[in-house]
Formats: structure tokens, C-alpha cells, sequence
């Protein structure tokens, strides 16, 4: 019999991937002390999508003995904060989440920032200059006189303000 054939298709489905997008400013960022944890596979995936600053202002401050940043959940003074997204999956999601002591020490919230620059291409790249949203880590309890430290616009651990991270 002529014109029978067989058609196969064949669906291959793959688990869906849910990804979460962090914005960091501090010891996470690339050419910073803790940057390595980013790229450590075995705490899970995070891919960089671009530069960004807040779109409100908050204070970035280095404070205790170790001289870690901290963002202070006090939006509307302090300046722009400048850092990096990371778009990440659930078990990197995880790690960052006991890294910061989040909910003891840091809590995980929603932020607008402003895009300033990516590796482009990508159709779930951000444009720059458009307002996305992303988790930052922001301090969920601090010390009253930090309110009245140095704010920073970006983090650097080298910086010129001589306060150096580093841990116990």
C-alpha cells in the first residue's frame, strides 16, 4: 500500500526551571570578597543580567567589627544604591538565603531598579534604563547610629574608605 507511513512525535518536556532575580551590592558582586559564591555550581545556578541601581535611595553602610555593607531598610534617604542582578534557580535561591540569615538577620524584598548595563542579546535581557523589579537582601534589624554612618552609592571592599571585610 502506497502513502501509509508512520509519524512520530516525539515531546521531550523538561522540568521548568523557576528562577528568582537578586539585586547585590556588597561582598556578592563581581571583583568582591564572596563573589566566588556566585559562581560555585554546587550552590546552584546564578547567571548575571545586568548592572543596575535602585530606583529609590536607601543607605548603604559598612559597619561592625568585620566591616560588612549592609543595606538599611530605610527607603527614601541614603543614595542610589549601584550593584548587580543575578537571576537565580531555587537551590542557589536557597544557599543565599542561609548565606545572609535571611529571615534572622537580612529579609529577602522587592525592589525597583533601573537597568545600566547587560550583556544584551537575550530576549528575557532587560533594556537599559527600563525599571525592573528584583530581591535585595536589606537588613531587617540594625543599630540606631548606623543611620548616621557614611552612606555609599557602590560597594567596594578595597575601596578608599580603608574598612576592609573580612571575617572572624
Amino acid at each position: 500500500m502506497k502513502g501509509f507511513g508512520l509519524l512520530v512525535i516525539i515531546f521531550i518536556v523538561f522540568p521548568a526551571v523557576h528562577t528568582t532575580d537578586i539585586f547585590v551590592y556588597g561582598t556578592l558582586k563581581e571583583g568582591q570578597p564572596n563573589h566566588f559564591i556566585m559562581k560555585n555550581d554546587t550552590n546552584g545556578q546564578a547567571e548575571f543580567v545586568a548592572h543596575a541601581r535602585t530606583v529609590d535611595r536607601y543607605p548603604l553602610v559598612i559597619a561592625t567589627k568585620n566591616n560588612i555593607p549592609f543595606l538599611l531598610n530605610v527607603s527614601g534617604t541614603g543614595q542610589r544604591v549601584h550593584g548587580e542582578i543575578y537571576r537565580v534557580d531555587e537551590k542557589m535561591l536557597k544557599f543565599l538565603d542561609e548565606f545572609e540569615s535571611c529571615p534572622q538577620m537580612y529579609q529577602r524584598k522587592l525592589i525597583r531598579l533601573e537597568v545600566q548595563d547587560g550583556p544584551g542579546g537575550g530576549e528575557h535581557t532587560p533594556k537599559n534604563g527600563s525599571i525592573v523589579e528584583a530581591f535585595v537582601y536589606s537588613t531587617k534589624t540594625y543599630e540606631p547610629e548606623w543611620l548616621q554612618k557614611t552612606t555609599y552609592e557602590s560597594y567596594n571592599s578595597y575601596g578608599d574608605h580603608g574598612l576592609l571585610y573580612h571575617e572572624d
